[in-house]
């Protein structure tokens, strides 16, 4: 919980981190967004349901890193994006949607890029989703159209399972 992480995974317990948040997670800007569009919380899936209405050409906020070399992720700046497009709306509905649309295209589109990123850079094959930004469903449609296109497997879990880390500290406590 609290991390956007590109890593590959050899085997069990033989990971290399490619990349990482270096300040909020796509998970905790999802949720902070939310809480600032007085959306409740988890943050996320009421954000993902609110930019269903939204117009994708109102706003247009930008994808954070991926104008530079590299696979880490920063999700901060897009935030104070947010917020500062926020206060200079009149703040209705349609304003509060067609925002939640163009930050969640935003992070869409940041955890895309950084993906056909990084399996580019290793020439893997298979690309597997976790955590709770998984249960997104604009996410796993991009995905699986950047899977089609480069000819890699997407995987995901069920949405249920798409959840914060208490699974996986389970598991490894067991």
């Amino acid at each position: 919980g609290g991390h956007t992480q590109l890593v590959q995974v050899a085997a069990v317990g033989k990971y290399t981190v490619l990349g990482e948040s270096v300040d909020d997670a796509a998970g905790e800007a999802f949720d902070k967004t939310a809480k600032l569009l007085g959306l409740g919380y988890p943050g996320g899936p009421a954000l993902a349901r609110l930019a269903e209405s939204g117009n994708p050409n109102t706003f247009h906020f930008s994808r954070p890193m991926t104008q530079r070399p590299g696979l880490d992720f920063s999700f901060s700046g897009l935030k104070t994006q947010v917020l500062t497009t926020w206060q200079g709306q009149e703040q209705n509905e349609q304003a509060r949607a067609d925002i939640a649309r163009a930050f969640e295209d935003a992070v869409i589109d940041t955890l895309a890029i950084k993906c056909r990123r990084a399996l580019q850079q290793t020439g893997l094959k298979k690309l597997v989703i976790a955590g709770g930004v998984g249960a997104n469903q604009g996410l796993r449609r991009h995905l699986a159209e950047l899977g089609k296109k480069m000819g890699v497997a997407v995987y995901y879990p069920r949405p249920i399972f798409c959840t914060d880390n208490g699974a996986m500290i389970a598991y490894a406590g067991a």
